[in-house]
Order: C-alpha cells, then sequence, then structure tokens
C-alpha cells in the first residue's frame, strides 16, 4: 500500500552485511518459540498481492505464496489474521500479529515502530478508462484534471508533489487530488465518471487490467520509486533475522523469482533482500 518517494537507500543494508550485526543480538533476544506458527496480519483488497479467490473465497495472492513459502523455509507455519489497514500497526506493536506481510509500503515514518525486510519495487502508476484514452496521450494531460487514490497510502501526496512539479510549476492548473477508500473504490469512481484518473501500485496494475480487459489505460510511467516490506517489531530482532535469513535463502534457491512470475511480478522482483537498518 504505498510511500513516499525513496531518494535514496542511506538508511537499508543488504542482507550479508546486515546479518552479522542483528543475528547476535537477536538470539538473546527471542521472544518467541523456535518452531512456533508465525501470525501474520493481512488486508484481503490489494491483487495481486493478498485478496479472496472469487471462487473459494480463500486467501490468495503474492504475499500470500510468499507467506507460506517464507515459513516453511523457517521450518514452521503461517496463520493469517484479517484485519483493516489502520489496525495492522497497532496489532504489531500489541503482539497481536508477529508480522506485517500485506503489500505494505516501507515508509521513513513507519520504520519509528516497525522494521522492514523489503522485498519488492513499487511506485504509483496513474491509469484512466480506455474508452477515453484520446484524452491523456501524455503525463501532462491530466493537469487540471480530478484524480483520486486511496487516503490509506501515499499516493495523495505523491500526485500532489508530480502536480506541483509538472503541472504547477509549468503554469498549467494543478490536478484536484481526491482521497478514496481504499483502490477498489477508485476504480469505481473512475467507472461512474466522478474522477478522470486513478492511481495505484504499478506492480498491480497487470492482474487489474487481466480481470478487466480493454477497461483501463496506463498513462505514462510510475512516477515515484517505493519498496514494498514485510514489517516486523522493532523489539523483535530475532524474529527478523529469522525470516531474513529465510527470505535470502527463497531468494537464492530460485522460489521467489518462481512466485513472483505466477503473480506477473517479475519487473518488481529484486535481486537481493534488503533492509531496514534504521534505528
Amino acid at each position: 500500500m504505498s510511500s513516499s518517494s525513496i531518494t535514496g537507500v542511506t538508511r537499508l543494508t543488504l542482507l550479508a552485511a546486515a546479518l552479522a550485526v542483528v543475528l547476535p543480538v537477536a538470539q538473546a533476544q527471542t521472544a518467541r518459540a523456535k518452531g512456533a506458527p508465525i501470525t501474520a496480519a493481512v488486508v484481503a483488497n490489494y491483487p495481486p498481492m493478498e485478496f479472496k479467490d472469487p471462487a473459494t473465497g480463500k486467501l490468495t495472492g503474492f504475499d500470500i505464496d510468499l507467506g507460506e513459502a517464507l515459513a516453511a523455509k523457517a521450518g514452521t507455519t503461517i496463520k493469517w489474521e484479517e484485519t483493516s489497514f489502520d489496525q495492522m500497526m497497532s496489532s504489531l506493536a500489541t503482539g497481536r500479529v508477529d508480522i506485517i506481510l500485506s503489500g505494505m509500503t516501507d515508509l521513513p515514518a513507519r520504520r519509528e515502530a516497525v522494521r522492514f525486510i523489503d522485498y519488492l519495487k513499487t511506485g504509483p502508476q496513474f491509469y484512466v478508462m480506455k474508452d477515453r484514452a484520446a484524452e491523456f496521450a501524455s503525463m501532462a494531460a491530466l493537469c487540471g484534471k480530478k484524480v483520486g487514490a486511496s487516503r490509506r497510502t501515499s499516493f495523495p501526496v505523491e500526485i500532489g508533489k508530480w502536480s506541483d512539479e509538472q503541472c504547477v510549476k509549468t503554469g498549467k492548473p494543478a490536478i484536484a487530488v481526491i482521497g478514496t477508500d481504499g483502490s477498489a473504490d477508485a476504480r469505481t469512481q473512475l467507472r461512474q465518471g466522478r474522477l478522470d484518473a486513478a492511481v495505484q501500485g504499478g506492480e498491480t496494475m497487470p492482474y487489474i487490467m487481466g480481470q478487466e480487459p480493454n477497461a483501463y489505460m496506463t498513462v505514462g510511467k510510475t512516477f515515484a520509486f517505493q519498496y514494498v516490506g514485510l514489517a516486523t517489531n522493532r523489539k523483535d530482532d530475532a524474529l527478523g533475522a529469522e525470516l531474513a535469513g529465510a527470505m535470502t535463502k527463497l531468494i537464492a534457491d530460485g522460489t521467489y523469482a518462481k512466485i513472483a512470475a505466477k503473480w506477473g511480478l517479475s519487473d518488481y522482483a529484486v535481486p537481493k533482500l534488503i533492509l531496514d537498518s534504521a534505528d
């Protein structure tokens, strides 16, 4: 779900460097019994990351497959705890869940409370109804239009920043940014004509466009750069180290790449695991 643009990775470090520091400390701070199930907070409304299979009603998606594989590699199982986006951080802080694995963007402000294991690249993408494609030959055509995005993400802020730089500073009218109740609501308002365009993570667009063929058209490229991360409590270094080790094994043995390919996310996969090392 999303974030302000990442302009650098000064607060991040690759797994190989981080584990040497984290692991010895982690072994002394284990809060969860070794081999015990891992409880993960998830909001099942962001395909293809996580959603309910329409045919079975079961949780499915990239994060679900990744979580199951991650737990297996760590020698345990995963228990999915469905919640709301607004409750995920508090659930982690109070110990109701062990991790958040739900398409959450690694934001600097969130690092004050959680530690991220970044496992996917992403970025906000403009899109419109395909029957209005002629009106949006370039991103500049978005200036002065009503553009919506989930208010639970940083996308409204990102749209405003882009508008200031690409519209206002060039003498064009600013985008009217509309906060919506999630990405599905943005699509509904777009179909109803209440929005001219919408924004959601670029990694989700191939799936959405596949589910609704010929309905939407992307405009330009993603206009910011972000990471999606698995979040752990900063006080539980042991679990963070355990999952980082398991995740890097999934990357090394090709399992991660296979899961990414299954969900059409190969272009957004990371070649190496990245850890948030901010303190």
